[in-house]
Parts: C-alpha cells; structure tokens; sequence
C-alpha cells in the first residue's frame, strides 16, 4: 500500500484537484448564464437601460399630452360656457331695453291716443355728407305708406317715410337735406321750416329758417312740428335751438337745432300710420 501510494499518489492528488476545480466551474455555470448568454447579456444592457428610458419618457409625455388635452378641453368648455352667459346676458339685457321701450311707447300711446302705431327695426342705417337714412323691417303688408312719420319711443321725431316696399321702407331722417317740415317753437308759437342742410348733417344738426323778423328765439327752446297743412302730426318734437346764426348773405338769422331723437344710437322706431288732423 505504502508503495502504490508512493508510486501513484502525486497523480491521485493531481487528478483530485482537477476533478475539484472541474466541480466547481460546473456548479459555477450551473448558477449563472452560459458565457455567450451573458456576454451577450453585458453588450445589451447598455441598450435595455435605452429603451427603458425611452419607453418612461414615452409614457410621461403621453400622460402630458393627455393632460394637456384634458386641460385644453376644459378651457374649451369654459369658453363655450362664458360665450352663452354673455350670450343670455346681452338677450337680457335687450330685452329689459326693448320693455323700456314699449313702456315709453304705452305712456305715449296714452298721451297721443289719436295716433296709429306700428313698431319696427331698423335693419340698416345710412349716413354720408349727402344723405342720412334709415331701412326699417315694414312696408305696405303692415299699412305703412309714404309720409309717415318716425318717432322713438319718446315721441322723438326721427324721419319721413320717403320709400315704402312690401316689407321694408325708406326713412329719410330729420337731418337729411331733403327732409323739410313745418315747425312751431313750443314757448313762442312762432312758425318757421326745419330742415336738413348739407354743412349742418356732418355735425349732426338742422336749421330752423323762415322765422318771422320778430321772432326772439332763445337757446334751449323746444322745436316741434306744426302740422299745419295736415302732412304730419303736430306737436312732435324734434329738437332744441343750440345757436342762433346769420346765413351767408348776413342778412337773413337761422336757428341751429339739435335733434332730441339720438339717430346714432336707435335700434327699434314706430311708425305712425295714422293720425288725426288738427286744423
């Protein structure tokens, strides 16, 4: 035994140690991937750590476009929301005007019982150095008719019907120049002729000329028509005197008259379409 140990036990003692470390390498390997799966494993990792950084960031900006959809979307809302309260608040806000209107139009209709009215609005408004208009929503269907005269709801004179379709009419208002009316002044009765004149338009005012040679008109009288003749209704006011003027030839006097009924400013008038005539 001493013998074969002597002989052989190197190579025993060699050959144990390979089959120790060939255990090893195997129970190594056994636990952890084959050499070319994790060499492969270490060239991808840079590229797996990429494309997970990539897909988080695809995530995050989906997630923001959502939210900023989302937000948009509510904005959008809100708009549309704010849009039809002041959509309401404007048909309101009509709508208390145009019952201030017909409140004012029923307190004259009380005063002015001999008068037929017919309410319309004003679908187009003209005015240039030559003319100052007004197209109304009636005509012969409602029993308008050329001469009538246009008031506010005040019983402001606005203009003559110069023009009348089925549907429609033209109204020449109190500063055109070819709008010409018989006028009394209220404090004095004197009588004289409103109306248009070409320099006196672009101001937004009229003349008041023929007054008599004694006539002592003062700032701030009231003008209204006369009717005499029976074209127009008496007493409808048209305006106050603002000034006192001479006219070219410096020697005959015209009054400057403001208009009281705001043409600017009218969305609905009321024809009178009929009256009685006072003699």
């Amino acid at each position: 035994m001493k013998k074969f140990l002597k002989d052989y036990g190197l190579w025993i003692l060699f050959a144990t140690a390979v089959i120790a470390v060939a255990l090893a390498v195997m129970s190594f390997f056994a636990s952890t991937s084959s050499p070319l799966v994790n060499l492969a494993g270490v060239l991808s990792s840079p590229f797996r750590n990429a494309y997970s950084a990539l897909a988080n960031w695809a995530t995050e900006q989906q997630a923001y476009f959502a939210d900023n959809q989302a937000l948009l979307e509510e904005n959008q809302a809100l708009r549309n929301q704010i849009a039809e309260m002041e959509r309401e608040m404007r048909l309101a806000k009509d709508d208390s005007e145009e019952n201030a209107r017909l409140r004012k139009l029923l307190e004259l209709r009380e005063k002015r019982r001999d008068f037929q009215f017919e309410a319309a609005n004003i679908t187009q408004q003209s005015s240039s150095n030559w003319i100052s208009s007004l197209t109304l929503n009636r005509g012969t269907l409602h029993g308008v008719a050329v001469n009538n005269c246009v008031v506010t709801e005040e019983g402001f004179l606005a203009g003559i019907v110069t023009e009348v379709g089925l549907n429609w009419c033209t109204v020449l208002t109190v500063l055109d120049t070819d709008t010409s009316l018989g006028a009394l002044v209220f404090r004095s009765g004197d009588v004289a002729v409103a109306q248009g004149d070409f320099v006196l338009m672009n101001e937004g005012r009229l003349s008041l000329t023929y007054l008599p040679a004694d006539c002592e008109l003062l700032i701030g009288d009231l003008v209204v028509t006369s009717g005499l003749g029976g074209y127009y209704p008496a007493d409808l006011v048209i305006g106050k005197v603002e000034s006192l003027q001479l006219d070219d030839s410096g020697s005959t006097r015209f009054a400057v008259v403001k208009p009281s009924a705001q043409l600017d400013e009218l969305k609905q008038v009321f024809i009178i379409k009929s009256f009685d005539i006072v003699t």
